[in-house]
């Protein structure tokens, strides 16, 4: 029976930590959205502060782009380099740009530009967050009556959000032109043609799919890091163990949770 009771025991923690995690970002999330509407509608005091919004914006998404672009360019080559010759078998090796489109718009752009967003942006801002805790930074806001999620965790969340929608679509169009490219040069399909395939194959549906899951790995990315930097314990050491805990879960996150849009996209139809 112990070994029983002990699983149950692990088993049960394991459920507790992660409802404690998830209600824990949850709540921080709300906060800096309601702290997005009192900003803009509110009171002149509680004004959104842009240029801190902006410089955020520079630096979680802007200095972002080459990489972003790189990774999803390579991606679209890759996909086309392995898919034509099994395509070729069939002699529909034109529909490579069909696939291509669509993988990158729903899927593959948003999800790798997130995944990037995490390491670029997520570690940076759960260590930054960390420092400030472990320096006393956070309370010395708090006894000056400065709310920590209005200045430190709303301006980032909003960025990482309005950006990681922004790099999607970077992401989409490097990954169609990598493909294309590696058509053109390997296979020898016309540049207006593929062009041509992947406007026919992408409906305005499947743009709209890959910003709104675009939009939801930016929260996420944001949130996991303010988070997990704001619980930081344990001086430098904790500061690591952070950065290393909001990169591995975010990834793990931003994977279940293309899974489950996916899924639901799926049985609805669209």
């Amino acid at each position: 029976m112990r070994p029983i009771t002990t699983a149950v025991t692990l088993l049960g923690r394991s459920v507790n930590s992660t409802l404690e995690f998830v209600g824990g970002m949850g709540y921080l999330l709300y906060d800096a959205a309601a702290a997005v509407q009192r900003g803009l509608f509110g009171k002149r005091g509680r004004r959104l502060g842009w240029q801190n919004l902006w410089a955020q914006m520079v630096r979680v998404g802007v200095r972002a782009i080459p990489i972003v672009s790189l990774v999803v360019w390579c991606i679209g080559s890759i996909l086309s380099l392995q898919m034509v010759p099994e395509l070729r078998k069939y002699g529909a090796t034109s529909r490579v740009a069909d696939i291509i489109s669509i993988a990158m718009f729903r899927e593959l752009g948003p999800l790798v530009s997130a995944i990037v967003l995490t390491g670029f942006a997520g570690a940076s801002i759960a260590a930054e967050m960390g420092t400030m805790v472990v320096s006393e930074e956070i309370e010395a806001l708090e006894a000056h009556a400065i709310s920590p999620i209005r200045f430190l965790v709303m301006p980032r969340v909003l960025a990482t959000t309005v950006m990681m929608v922004c790099l999607a679509v970077v992401g989409d169009i490097m990954g169609v032109f990598g493909g294309m490219l590696t058509c053109r040069l390997f296979v020898g399909i016309d540049m207006r043609q593929y062009l041509g395939l992947t406007f026919d194959a992408v409906g305005l549906k499947d743009f709209i799919t890959g910003l709104f899951k675009a939009a939801v790995f930016g929260s996420i990315i944001s949130g996991m890091a303010c988070y997990l930097g704001l619980r930081v314990t344990g001086g430098a050491q904790g500061v690591g163990v952070a950065t290393t805990r909001t990169v591995v879960l975010t990834i793990v996150a931003l994977i279940f949770v293309d899974l489950l849009f996916t899924a639901v996209f799926f049985f609805l139809g669209i």
